[in-house]
């Protein structure tokens, strides 16, 4: 299948039925999942029978043009983890959510900011979005740090749902991060 985003050193491609066991090795990563379900691993049945045909099926509802795809090194195939760039279920298309997790043994390599740049250059060039935005737990500065890199600012700060009460920093919320077509594009312009 082609790549959905390639950049110099990451591909995005589109799930596919094959690739549960690499959600499933993902998601058991405790500290991967510790601000989504304080560190509880996602069982690899959720993952099989739930969460691979949500994404399969999200993919094709957009008609390719948004989900959330599979990140490969480049230069090796390796399995990186995931991005998404797609707009709510039943929300306006142009609006789109950014999102990533990566596992820990690629954090700190600048994958995140990579991608997360190139995803936004795609929703404001080619895919007719308006804005896009992110959520995250307020004790998360590593997510929070990847949007501040590409752009994106703090609108409001968020409570927590109640299905990650019990998750590390609860207590404290979180932050939606958002950037316009037009902030975007002001970034790329050079200041005299």
């Amino acid at each position: 299948m082609d790549p959905y985003l390639q950049t110099d050193r990451v591909t995005l491609r589109p799930f596919g039925a094959d690739d549960a066991d690499l959600l499933v090795e993902l998601d058991s990563d405790p500290a991967v999942m510790r601000y989504l379900s304080g560190g509880e691993p996602t069982p690899p049945q959720v993952v099989h029978e739930l969460v691979l045909p949500s994404l399969l099926t999200g993919y094709e509802r957009w008609g390719g043009r948004f989900g959330v795809f599979a990140a490969y090194e480049t230069a090796t195939d390796a399995f990186l983890g995931w991005f998404l760039l797609r707009p709510e279920r039943g929300g306006p298309l142009d609006e789109a959510e950014l999102g990533y997790r990566l596992r820990q043994a690629d954090w700190g390599r600048g994958y995140a900011t990579e991608v997360s740049e190139a995803l936004l250059r795609k929703a404001f060039t080619e895919l007719d979005v308006r804005v896009v935005w992110g959520e995250t737990m307020a004790l998360n500065r590593p997510s929070q740090h990847v949007m501040e890199k590409v752009g994106m600012t703090v609108v409001r700060e968020l409570e927590t749902p109640e299905d990650m009460l019990a998750v590390e920093g609860a207590e404290l919320g979180g932050y939606r991060y958002e950037i316009t077509r037009e902030q975007w594009e002001q970034r790329r312009v050079p200041q005299p």
